[in-house]
């Protein structure tokens, strides 16, 4: 893996990506941020040395260099999924590639289904912590070691005084944003009512299929962390629907202005 960290990074720094300070993962719901970007350089993911693809047909894959509010930026337009069929290294391949790039902080967006029943869909939540029900670890490999330490700590993997300004921006510009747990499970299917309770009596808040493997790879690597879901269903058992994936996908688009907002303010202060 290290071969190909130093094969990959070299290649895009011969593109230009250089030195970025922020690293940003456009899952669902913030790919209005684009818009917001002064590209320098963008390169489709495989066009990119040892790079996985994506698969999933709303999710695009390329890699940009670009400024954004005075910051420079390299920003994942599309991510991967451990029900793709990638391993959980695949996934979080970029992250590592962004650290040997530069930055120092990596920013997250992903949709979640409100297991908390007080949350309703359309609203932002923000990730305080997470539990991770994918079945392994990023970091179960037999080299992590030469990478940065084993027994990665995870007391606080989400920077608290990111997720401190985050509120402090929603706030100010009057954003419904709640504060809660993340569960991430394998997919790609939905959960069923018996799942569903499972996941409120364990302390889950939200439950989504991404975002946990980049955020423990990110901890590994001493990277801030911090990352915003948007409730795209409300995940009620007693009152369940089958899932309309077209509904999903407008929810985020209709809560991604205000993911714009938090994000742009948020790198501001960075």
């Amino acid at each position: 893996m290290i071969k190909h960290i130093e094969e990959t990074a070299d290649y895009l720094k011969e593109k230009g990506f250089e030195n970025p300070e922020v690293g940003i993962i456009l899952g669902t719901g913030l790919g209005q941020l684009i818009n917001e970007i002064s590209i320098i350089k963008e390169i489709s993911y495989n066009h990119i040395p040892n790079f996985p693809t994506a698969t999933v047909e709303f999710h695009k894959g390329k890699l940009i260099f670009g400024e954004l509010v005075g910051k420079k930026v390299v920003v994942m337009q599309g991510r991967f999924h451990l029900y793709e069929g990638y391993t959980l290294q695949d996934i979080t391949f970029p992250v590592r590639i962004m650290e040997n790039l530069g930055i120092k902080t990596l920013l997250v967006s992903n949709a979640a289904g409100a297991i908390n029943l007080n949350y309703k869909k359309g609203e932002l939540m923000l990730i305080e912590d997470h539990i991770n029900l994918q079945g392994s670890s990023p970091l179960a490999f037999k080299s992590v070691d030469l990478l940065g330490e084993r027994f990665a700590d995870m007391s606080a993997p989400y920077d608290t005084q990111i997720n401190k300004t985050f509120k402090t921006i929603a706030k100010t510009h009057n954003i419904i944003l709640h504060e809660g747990v993340y569960a991430s499970v394998v997919g790609p299917q939905l959960e069923t009512r018996a799942e569903y309770r499972m996941l409120k009596l364990i302390g889950a808040d939200a439950v989504g299929m991404s975002t946990v493997p980049e955020i423990i790879v990110a901890n590994h690597l001493n990277l801030k962390a911090a990352a915003v879901s948007v409730l795209t269903d409300e995940c009620d058992p007693d009152n369940l629907a089958p899932i309309d994936i077209a509904e999903i996908i407008a929810m985020a688009a209709k809560a991604e202005p205000n993911m714009v907002i938090l994000f742009k303010e948020l790198i501001k202060t960075l």
